[in-house]
């Protein structure tokens, strides 16, 4: 028999209107008693009586067993989360930034209180890839996990191969839409996919990474001449974060555009949709796809969540426990498609071999071998020169 839950509710917005929308054509044990929000102006589809600006009306209310976070404010999102468990309720977040960065704490608290944090929706919206890493995987040995992780970027991304649009108007589209932020940093940059990035690894891995060191770089320097090289190739550019186990003792994970062909699970992988692909010694190669953006396939992934606290589900960090001593590292070397303007460029990232090379007046690129480590030492320059880069597979 599953137990009742009682929600309190942070945030009201496009995931939350989802989440609520779907929960109320269910006939569930469960009932959100108290929305907490940042505008109380704001006009709301539901009764203003259940509505506070107050967080302690849900933090200190003993009847609400269960608090669901999803709001904007990282930091606040976290003081929200840690209360929450403090105070011996079960959390639900899909703050994929917010768990990034706290990942350590908010597993130390977990244990220290007995309470159960859970964030399917915080990593790739509608694909139950967490729930997969913690249980069906927990055995397996894993080489790899990689895909896409954004919606927004991947949007724009096919909007200027299906269709022929520049990354201005395709951004504006998304951000119309709603799958961009006026600052569309998070999502282009490569950052959003960074920090699901982290979450998925530690559930693979066992090991908690510090985003700041893993190196992302994202798709708006992107141009026309780069989408014509690929299509002349026959291939799409897709923004990829990938984590990869390096012999027995490392694991490698960055975000970086890559080239995929036809005959890769990825080139299919259009518009708002994600697709991961988990790479494992015994199960070999499994493929995950759903939509990764909208209030509705992410309040789906908060839904199960919730539904699993029913049932007193927790993560078990299974990894975790047996890392086999697997440490972080950086150095690695990549196959690259740069295109630049400045020549002193190529000198600074000192390639190891190369493939290819091409310069007329108004397109430079080169492609080759590169240690990862030099990009990361150069990211200032790369970005001052507004070039692009995307792996390759040769």
């Amino acid at each position: 028999m599953s137990k009742k839950l009682t929600i309190g509710l942070f945030g009201f917005g496009v995931v939350g209107q989802g989440l609520y929308d779907i929960v109320k054509t269910k006939n569930l044990n469960l009932e959100i008693v108290r929305f907490v929000i940042k505008n109380a102006e704001k006009k709301r589809s539901l009764s203003g009586e259940l509505f506070s600006t107050d967080k302690n009306s849900i933090l200190q209310d003993p009847n609400i067993n269960t608090v669901v976070e999803l709001i904007n404010d990282t930091e606040a999102a976290f003081e929200i989360v840690s209360a929450a468990m403090k105070a011996g309720k079960n959390v639900v977040s899909a703050s994929k930034k917010m768990i990034a960065l706290h990942l350590a704490e908010l597993i130390n608290l977990q244990h220290q209180y007995g309470t159960s944090l859970l964030y399917e929706g915080a990593v790739c919206g509608s694909i139950p890839i967490i729930r997969n890493l913690e249980e069906y995987y927990d055995n397996e040995l894993l080489h790899s996990i990689s895909g896409i992780f954004n919606g927004s970027s991947n949007y724009i991304l096919s909007k200027g191969f299906n269709e022929g649009l520049d990354y201005h108007t395709a951004l504006k589209q998304a951000q119309d839409l709603g799958f961009a932020e006026t600052d569309p940093t998070m999502d282009v940059g490569g950052y959003d996919a960074k920090f699901k990035l982290v979450i998925a690894a530690y559930h693979a891995y066992g090991i908690v990474v510090k985003p700041a060191d893993i190196f992302n770089l994202g798709i708006q320097n992107i141009s026309v001449q780069d989408i014509q090289y690929a299509k002349e190739k026959n291939l799409k550019i897709k923004l990829i974060p990938s984590a990869q186990k390096i012999g027995d003792q490392y694991v490698s994970l960055y975000v970086l555009p890559k080239f995929i062909s036809k005959k890769e699970l990825l080139y299919n992988v259009d518009y708002e949709y994600n697709g991961v692909i988990v790479q494992a010694a015994f199960a070999d190669q499994q493929f995950f796809f759903g939509k990764g953006a909208g209030g509705h396939p992410t309040g789906s992934a908060v839904l199960s969540d919730i539904t699993a606290l029913r049932y007193d589900y927790h993560y078990e960090y299974k990894k975790a426990a047996d890392t086999g001593g697997l440490q972080f590292t950086n150095n690695i070397s990549l196959n690259i498609y740069l295109r630049y303007h400045d020549e002193h460029l190529i000198e600074a990232l000192g390639f190891d071999h190369i493939s290819e090379r091409f310069y007329s007046d108004n397109f430079k690129f080169i492609t080759g071998n590169i240690k990862l480590k030099n990009l990361i030492e150069n990211e200032h320059r790369i970005s001052q020169d507004k070039a692009f880069i995307a792996v390759t597979n040769r």
